[in-house]
């Protein structure tokens, strides 16, 4: 037999504009013992949809472990998981809701362009937020499986103070969202990416710490929404980040642009494997969406394969034949990096060069220990997805430029642990 459900309510209401006409519903969860998992998701679900017609309030649940599959979150409602709560996702897919269909426009992969088959999913929603201290732990032990959070063209949403463990998918996942506010996220134990805005505006991740086997926080502009969108007025500030994967990343998923976008007062760790070289910053265009106006500072890596990545290409997802979009007006200064394992590609392609970009108070350690014939027939790969590693040992220990106009390093110094036998910059645009 099932354990009975109490539910408590206070109704207080508070100062809110006359239009809106709404009260606020502290509404408390209290499940007994030996519920089953279905039973935790329907009486959650019951009060975030109490609290939405009552004109908007909050759901908190008690200090205590639930179990759920897809909550549907509404307008004008908080859901607060306080220190001591556990939202747990339920191990059977079928408590989850089905894939939304997908986009018209060919080129996203399922996590990219799903959003649905999430734990806490929302649709078209506005004035929603994610809060407490307390922790979501998806139960997996492997990629593949549901989004923790998973958001669709919502507007006005934050997401602050919780934990997100075991994800199996992108641990936040925003798709067409605006006037996002990420802050004081724990996000451990990811086994795909971290924070994974995807054409959205307006948003802010301020001091959260992200561990993760897949990219840490991962900017793109993909297919998803069936039309070309823009990732803009974007800012990352005061965060750890620590990944087997890429750091921080604009891309590779680029059909539309990427514009306004300032990191600054993080530190990179590396050093948990080399998938894709295991980069610190990499920006990323290769499906004909346009990077510009990118400011970098006051970065410190540690142990992080390839500290900088700039690659305009031509894959073209979405695209009915690959052309080139831009990259250009990039500052990336005051950043330190020790334990570097691979040269920094800046490389563009034949008639799509990486224009305007600055180095400055650049400081890079590393491995070096290279004594063999200096590589000179570096290949183009013009379609191939952008990888770091893609274009096989380079012959510059620190910088390969090629297809770049208006590179300007300032105030850089590179250093080897091993003598190497190449030089720390290697330009093909210049005449030898």
């Amino acid at each position: 037999m099932l354990g009975r459900v109490t539910f408590t309510m206070a109704v207080n209401a508070i100062n809110r504009p006359a239009s809106r006409g709404s009260i606020r519903l502290a509404l408390v969860l209290i499940l007994a013992a030996g519920i089953l998992p279905a039973a935790d998701t329907a009486a959650i679900q019951k009060l975030l949809d109490r609290a939405a017609a009552a004109g908007g309030g909050e759901v908190a649940l008690e200090a205590r472990r639930y179990t759920s599959g897809t909550l549907h979150l509404r307008s004008h409602v908080t859901l607060k998981i306080p220190n001591g709560a556990v939202l747990a996702m339920s191990t059977d897919d079928a408590d989850f809701a089905a894939h939304e269909p997908p986009s018209p426009v060919p080129g996203a992969d399922r996590e990219t362009g799903f959003f649905r088959r999430s734990l806490l999913a929302g649709e078209g929603v506005e004035d929603i937020a994610i809060t407490g201290e307390g922790r979501i732990d998806c139960q997996r032990t492997r990629r593949g499986g549901p989004k923790p959070i998973g958001l669709r063209e919502c507007r006005n949403v934050s997401i602050r103070d919780i934990t997100i463990e075991n994800s199996p998918n992108y641990a936040i996942s925003l798709l067409g969202c605006d006037y996002v506010n990420i802050d004081g996220v724990t996000i451990r134990n990811g086994w795909a990416d971290g924070i994974d805005p995807d054409s959205c505006r307006f948003l802010r991740i301020s001091n959260s710490f992200v561990e993760s086997v897949d990219d840490a926080i991962c900017l793109k502009a993909s297919t998803a929404l069936g039309r070309r969108a823009v990732t803009e007025h974007v800012t990352v500030t005061n965060c750890v980040l620590r990944t087997a994967s890429i750091h921080f990343k604009l891309g590779t998923e680029s059909y539309g642009d990427f514009r306004n976008i300032a990191v600054n007062n993080c530190t990179f760790v590396g050093g948990m494997g080399d998938r894709h070289g295991n980069p610190g910053i990499a920006l990323e265009t290769v499906d004909g969406g346009t990077i510009q106006g990118v400011a970098v500072s006051n970065i410190a890596m540690h142990n992080v394969g390839i500290p900088i990545f700039l690659r305009l290409g031509a894959r073209g997802r979405g695209q009915p034949s690959p052309v080139a979009g831009r990259l250009e007006d990039v500052v990336i200064s005051n950043i330190t990096a020790t334990g570097a394992r691979r040269t920094c590609p800046i490389v563009g392609i034949p008639g799509a060069i990486i224009r305007h970009v600055l180095l400055s108070n650049i400081n890079l350690e590393f491995e070096g220990g290279f004594e063999g014939e200096i590589p000179r027939d570096i290949p183009e790969k013009i379609d191939a997805y952008p990888d770091p590693r893609m274009f096989g040992l380079l012959p510059a220990y620190a910088f390969y430029i090629r297809h770049a106009g208006n590179i300007t390093l300032r105030d850089v110094i590179t250093r080897v642990r091993t003598p190497d036998r190449r030089p720390a910059i290697y330009d093909e645009n210049r005449p030898r």
